[in-house]
């Protein structure tokens, strides 16, 4: 059975006790990695430079703290395999929506389930949506 390792749980720990509890759940059935949980002024205004964030500092979801986003990637990573990370989105969102959460994934921020009318992907993202 997968687990998170030390860092991944480090990152998890800095997010609402909602999110760590389902990917708690989801690591049990589904090997992945926290990539990012909290992020600071100084990372998310970096990001956003990069085009890797729409929102600068303190917009964010990953803000806020306990944050209310977070990034997870199936393991092993490969950034080419949208099949991937879609698959692993699906069973995340179907983990969350048996433990009666609201989350939005960056693969379909509208949540239409229009996999291709994303004007920015981000496919590791998940937040809660209160």
């Amino acid at each position: 059975m997968p687990s998170f390792g030390k860092k991944s749980q480090e990152k998890l720990n800095t997010c609402d006790p909602r999110l760590i509890e389902l990917f708690e759940r989801v690591v049990e059935d589904f090997d992945c990695t926290v990539l990012q949980g909290h992020r600071g002024q100084a990372e998310q205004d970096a990001l956003f430079v990069e085009g890797f964030s729409k929102l600068k500092y303190p917009k964010g979801n990953h803000n806020k703290y306990p944050s209310l986003a977070v990034d997870v990637a199936p393991y092993p990573i490969d950034w080419k395999d949208r099949e991937q990370f879609t698959y692993f989105a699906g069973f995340v969102m179907g983990i969350a929506a048996s433990m009666g959460l609201n989350i939005r994934w960056g693969g379909d921020w509208d949540r239409d389930k229009d996999l291709k009318d994303n004007n920015f992907d981000d496919l590791p993202h998940f937040e809660i949506r209160d």
